[in-house]
């Protein structure tokens, strides 16, 4: 069995579980909110040893690598890095706003878009969106506001995951307003780029800030 652990915290809420051959076996989700670094290797841990392996079983670790919180992404990311290095072990980054699509994708395949919508400050978000078979249309990225209207096509059934519901009314919008990530969606998805060998390089593998880089003078 290929066994796949994966790390997620992007959020306040950590999560860490554990899939094998696709299938989630396992998972934990701390209530210590930003503690992410006093509890992660606990949960690891944990969610490891319910199933009665070893780290060394592992075949890979998935990492949310963001959108999100910065100090979360950093946390998750270098635990997952210094786990590769330790154990040999190839590394896979998945970006959020792809993970919430994909899970819209799973559960409601005949739409003809997928999209992403985070805050990421005030009048500024984070978007993806994904055509009726996944491919990409918008590529996940940061923008504001007033460019909402230019980035989705309002054609076609769609459906949003977004936690700003209140500006995406629209008859042809499914909104779907819980942005936590479907488990079982991120171990299929993740099982597959596995197959595929999508792995990063260590040395370069970095959290998805996406957040443009403001100066003031």
């Amino acid at each position: 069995m290929k066994y796949i652990l994966h790390i997620d915290t992007s959020t306040d809420i950590g999560t860490i579980a554990l899939s094998g051959d696709g299938r989630i076996l396992s998972y934990l989700r701390t209530t210590e909110t930003r503690n992410h670094a006093g509890v992660i290797n606990n949960m690891i841990e944990r969610v490891i040893s319910d199933m009665k392996i070893t780290l060394e079983q592992l075949s890979a670790i998935s990492v949310c690598a963001g959108p999100g919180s910065y100090t979360g992404l950093r946390i998750g990311v270098a635990t997952a890095k210094g786990l590769c290095y330790a154990l040999d072990k190839p590394l896979m980054l998945d970006n959020k706003l792809t993970l919430l699509a994909y899970g819209a994708y799973r559960e409601f395949p005949s739409l003809d878009q997928y999209i992403s919508l985070l805050t990421a400050r005030e009048k500024e978000y984070f978007l993806a969106v994904y055509n009726g078979d996944f491919t990409v249309k918008v590529l996940p990225q940061h923008i504001s506001e007033d460019q909402l209207t230019h980035l989705i096509d309002r054609k076609g059934q769609a459906r949003i995951i977004t936690d700003a519901p209140e500006l995406v009314s629209d008859n042809n919008l499914q909104i779907e307003s819980d942005t936590t990530i479907d488990l079982s969606s991120w171990a299929f998805y993740s099982f597959d780029k596995y197959n595929y060998n999508h792995f990063v390089s260590l040395p370069e593998a970095e959290p998805f800030y996406l957040k443009q880089v403001y100066t003031h003078k």
